[in-house]
């Protein structure tokens, strides 16, 4: 059983603390990073807003971003995804950032990634990129477990910015 709750929960009073707020770009998690961040009672403080962004023309139309912002980077990367955190932060004009591509299986991606293959990305008052490989083919169990490890990156950032005052 996955509690949504419960995920988003740490993160959600991190940001209530510093007043700060967030938006989300996630591709293969397919809204369940933001679901865990707006099933937080009082998430209204914190989440902004955000998108699926499961294709380009989504990116094109959702983030208002040209295909020559992503030149020479390729999708279900590093770079991309904090392109993507960067773009949704400033398009929705957010503290944070948060974005995740990735293939969720049962199979890989065009790309060259298997199945379970997710990259995350924060961009605020400090960045940082986040590749994880579960290896295993069930689609949903990849979508949850992407989505755990992005908000686990951003509660561990977030912490360290705080302790940075």
């Amino acid at each position: 059983m996955h509690d949504l709750t419960a995920m988003g929960q740490a993160v959600g009073a991190l940001l209530k603390e510093r007043k700060q707020t967030i938006a989300v770009a996630e591709s293969s998690a397919g809204g369940l990073i933001s679901a865990a961040l707006l099933a937080v009672p009082g998430a209204s403080a914190y989440f902004v807003g955000g998108g699926v962004i499961y294709t380009l023309e989504a990116r094109r139309t959702l983030l208002a971003l040209a295909d020559e912002d992503f030149a020479g980077v390729r999708p279900s990367s590093e770079p991309y995804a904090l392109r993507m955190a960067r773009a949704v932060r400033d398009h929705v004009g957010t503290t944070w950032g948060l974005a995740e591509t990735g293939a969720t299986g049962p199979t890989g991606n065009r790309y060259g990634d298997g199945a379970g293959h997710a990259c995350i990305a924060i961009a605020g008052p400090v960045e940082h990129t986040l590749t994880i490989e579960t290896r295993h083919s069930d689609r949903e169990a990849n979508m949850w477990t992407s989505t755990r490890a992005a908000l686990e990156l951003l509660e561990t950032r977030l912490k360290q910015e705080g302790a940075g005052r």
